[in-house]
């Protein structure tokens, strides 16, 4: 007894326990202080949500002294993070339920064609008044106003890459899991989930990234001849063009670099690295590192949680599976074909309907020269749109490709391609405009630089998740087999990212029709340049609260859209799923 006592004690106070104590302590230390910043940094800012607001007037009004600027970016943080949380759950949620239901994927499928193709100004003119009267008297409904355009913006990228990662898992491994007749909770989070999370981190960067190019007109909320401005730095950099403020401007640049920098740090640089565990491969590749990763793996206060907390998650997750349960013997009769006709004829015959009255809404207003006046105007931000997939493929791609292999050319780059991604590219806008101004270029050519600015993102994020899904066992074989440059990029690089190329230039193609509202219109000041196209028409019928032309031009953006994703992307996808497949 007294020997075990004494190695207890001199085993406590020796010196090698001492460190070894102490080391255990600081990542303890930064865990706690992290999550208690947190709690303290929602409490703070929801607080400040929920102020008195009777429209059209608000308060607190927008001030352009920079020692605001930390609140507004803190109100405008918290916003982007509630937005791309619901983003995330709405994505695999849809995205479940699409490659679950045969007559599901009918409906969901072509939607996920037409909503990326409603600009954000479209979703806020329908939606900003209801959140309003949800909410009466309280700021929390133009919040929730602000948070579901931010959330329209980042969402749709997020459920295509999901979706089309379903749609590419390996057909031995969905053979395997009904082999073992997996629940569908435990199909779930065993085989989709972690066989879509590198594409669901890449995409959710983006996603977040183009949230940030909305930001001003989500916060400085400009619809149906009604002003509304809410504190944040989106508003804030509004506020400084109509001022012509470059001091201010300057700062909110300053500001949104940091920002960008600390999410790289806290949010997505680990993400990516608990992501790459997630990659199907049978040999081990180089390991991706993260400071945050470090310190949550060395610190035991996460451990001593989950102590209380698996017991409880365990249980719901015995229910789940119970729940989603597949049956011992399966039925395998064949679909009742009455069933679908009756399903497609009540499918066919809503879509029709619905089209017949907006058709009615539009011509009892407008007459059939405003339509074709606005379909010309489609052709031209069509044009623009190509000639943004083209540039921004031949750039991108080549590049995307060497940061996707090669981690350590990834750790490098990533915190760089993520400033350039997320900064709002119309925070730029500005100097742009003075640029053209300057130089005397029209917006007409100088708007595919603008919208280039926003949706190129799409491409390089996409094809940098591509690359890094490509096995470490099949990149060794190419290389054992030598190929190399060109042949390399035929057989194996090519295939490998085609599938991730076409969900980045679907998106990048929906990101630009959005961008094109705010690109061919761009204002400093009272000085105001215009070019032809329909994101100038929708943009101009928003801020005058023309209904009719609201309708129109949402409807004819989704009609191009939608034409483009069934003669173009279409094709391209299905390719991508029977031909390039991991199998």
């Amino acid at each position: 007894m007294t020997g075990n006592f004494g190695r207890r004690n001199w085993s406590q106070f020796s010196p090698q326990a001492d460190v070894r104590q102490h080391r255990l302590a600081w990542p303890n230390f930064v865990v706690a202080l992290g999550v208690l910043a947190l709690l303290v940094f929602f409490a703070h800012v929801g607080a400040r949500s929920m102020v008195a607001f009777r429209p059209p007037h608000i308060t607190p009004s927008v001030d352009l002294d920079p020692r605001n600027l930390p609140h507004y970016a803190a109100r405008s943080a918290m916003r982007m993070l509630i937005a791309l949380v619901a983003s995330v759950t709405f994505s695999l949620v849809y995205g479940f339920v699409a490659a679950r239901s045969r007559r599901a994927e009918r409906v969901l499928v072509p939607l996920l064609d037409i909503l990326p193709s409603v600009p954000v100004l479209g979703f806020l003119a329908v939606t900003v008044e209801g959140f309003i009267a949800l909410f009466p008297g309280s700021l929390l409904g133009l919040e929730a106003a602000s948070i579901f355009a931010i959330f329209t913006s980042q969402v749709w990228n997020i459920t295509s890459s999901y979706f089309q990662t379903l749609r590419a898992i390996p057909n031995e491994l969905n053979e395997v899991a009904s082999l073992y007749r997996l629940p569908g909770w435990q199909r779930f989070t065993r085989l989709e989930l972690p066989a879509s999370m590198i594409g669901l981190v890449w995409n959710g960067m983006m996603s977040f990234g183009g949230g940030w190019f909305f930001l001003a007109a989500s916060e400085a909320i400009s619809v149906l001849n009604q002003e509304y401005a809410l504190p944040g730095i989106g508003s804030y950099v509004a506020k400084a063009i109509e001022a012509e403020d470059f001091r201010a401007l300057g700062w909110a640049i300053f500001t949104m670099i940091l920002m960008i920098v600390l999410f790289d740090q806290i949010l997505w640089k680990p993400l990516v690295t608990i992501a790459d565990k997630y990659k199907m491969e049978l040999t081990a590749g180089e390991e991706r590192h993260s400071w945050l990763v470090e310190v949550w793996r060395a610190a035991s206060l996460p451990r001593y949680v989950g102590r209380f907390v698996a017991p409880l998650a365990e249980r719901v997750s015995r229910a789940l599976s119970a729940a989603t349960r597949v049956p011992a013997k399966l039925h395998r009769g064949k679909p009742s074909k009455v069933v679908d006709h009756v399903y497609n004829a009540v499918l066919i015959l809503t879509a029709v309907g619905l089209v017949v009255k907006m058709a009615h809404f539009v011509l009892s207003d407008v007459g059939l020269h405003e339509v074709w006046h606005a379909t010309l105007l489609g052709f031209l931000t069509g044009a623009r749109v190509l000639a943004l997939l083209v540039i921004s493929t031949l750039v991108w791609t080549p590049i995307a490709v060497a940061i996707g292999l090669s981690p350590r050319l990834s750790r490098i780059c990533q915190p760089i391609v993520q400033i350039l991604a997320s900064f709002p590219a119309n925070f730029l806008f500005p100097f742009a405009t003075l640029s053209f101004i300057k130089l005397g270029w029209t917006l007409n050519w100088g708007s595919i630089l603008l919208m280039t600015l926003g949706a190129q993102w799409y491409i390089l994020f996409n094809v940098i998740g591509g690359a890094q899904s490509i096995p470490t066992d099949l990149r060794e074989m190419a290389a054992s087999f030598g190929l190399r440059g060109r042949r390399c990029w035929q057989k194996l690089i090519g295939p490998a990212i085609f599938g991730s190329w076409v969900t980045g230039a679907i998106t990048a193609s929906g990101g630009a029709w959005n961008a094109s509202i705010v690109a061919e219109l761009v204002f400093w000041g009272k000085t105001r340049l215009d070019a032809h196209g329909l994101g100038n028409y929708i943009e101009q019928a928003t801020r005058q609260g023309d209904w009719p032309r609201i309708v129109l031009g949402v409807g004819l953006m989704t009609v191009f859209v939608v034409v483009l994703n069934r003669l173009i992307w279409k094709p391209l996808y299905d390719l991508a799923e029977n031909k390039f497949r991991l199998d």
